[in-house]
């Protein structure tokens, strides 16, 4: 007798039928489709042995039901995307969803390069420098008023130079007297110490740090004997040919304060009310 040749499911004779081998188990037709065909995404039935079956995304597919869901036009042999799991033609796709270019005013196709900023998107050639019109890419740009300008252009075309040093200051710097430096140029004209965050003066057109300027220009309280800067309260007394800090503007004899009070000079001291009268 002849060795029988059964399908490994239903174990009915495969002489002269169609099979399928699965792991080297022969399986008939009708036990293949029902314990190993794929169920299609679409239309939730088998997708049989003899049909053209489609996979994208660990889904598949009958060929006649791999479809756009907003045109239904057959995406079997034609470039598609996903959009949250359904499946668009690019022709959708770009009328739907896509960005377009703020420069041609054409649509950034699926895939191809493109570049986004501050909510607006162009086509990779189509981001160029305003003053040389070359293609910025990847490269550091530079905006200004709605224009973008590549690095080597913004400094040689916009930025304002750097009133020291004569070069571009493309971020941060210091404005003083509607003039623009560099953190590091702005100095002090004595000690040459940065000024940049720090407390300072001038005198004429020249920018001095406290120290200098309270060597060189201001004038010495009668009271203390240090410089009258301007700095902290700022507020101090004239009389005659001296000055004092408000706070050393007292009577010479019982230190009351005198600011805002009659006083008497007597030759190099102050008195108030009560100790000139005393005399």
């Amino acid at each position: 007798m002849s060795e029988r040749f059964d399908c490994k499911n239903c174990s009915e004779s495969l002489c002269g039928r169609k099979y399928i081998q699965v792991e080297d188990n022969p399986h008939c037709i009708p036990c293949y489709d029902r314990l190993h065909a794929h169920t299609c995404q679409e239309c939730k039935e088998i997708i049989g042995h003899n049909a053209k079956e489609l996979f994208y995304e660990n889904r598949h597919y009958h060929s006649h039901c791999f479809r756009c869901f907003r045109c239904d036009r057959s995406l079997a042999d034609e470039p598609f995307t996903s959009q949250e799991d359904a499946l668009v033609c690019s022709d959708c796709y770009c009328s739907e969803y896509s960005s377009k270019c703020v420069s041609c005013d054409k649509t950034v196709m699926p895939g191809s390069k493109m570049l986004e900023y501050g909510g607006s998107t162009w086509h990779e050639d189509c981001f160029v420098c305003h003053g040389c019109e070359k293609p910025i890419g990847a490269e550091a740009f530079i905006p200004d008023n709605n224009n973008y300008y590549c690095v080597p252009c913004y400094e040689g075309r916009v930025a304002p130079q750097c009133s020291h040093c004569k070069k571009a200051l493309t971020k941060g710097g210091v404005t003083y007297k509607d003039e623009v430096w560099h953190k590091d140029c702005f100095l002090c004209t004595g000690c040459k110490a940065p000024l940049a965050g720090q407390p300072f003066t001038s005198q004429g057109e020249s920018p001095y740090c406290v120290k200098c300027f309270s060597s060189l220009y201001a004038k010495k309280c009668a009271g203390c004997n240090t410089a009258i800067t301007g700095f902290g309260d700022g507020k101090y007394v004239s009389f005659g040919d001296k000055q004092w800090h408000q706070p050393c503007f007292k009577c010479s004899r019982c230190s009351v304060s005198l600011v805002g009070s009659g006083f008497f000079p007597d030759r190099d001291q102050i008195l108030c009310t009560d100790c000139n009268n005393d005399d």
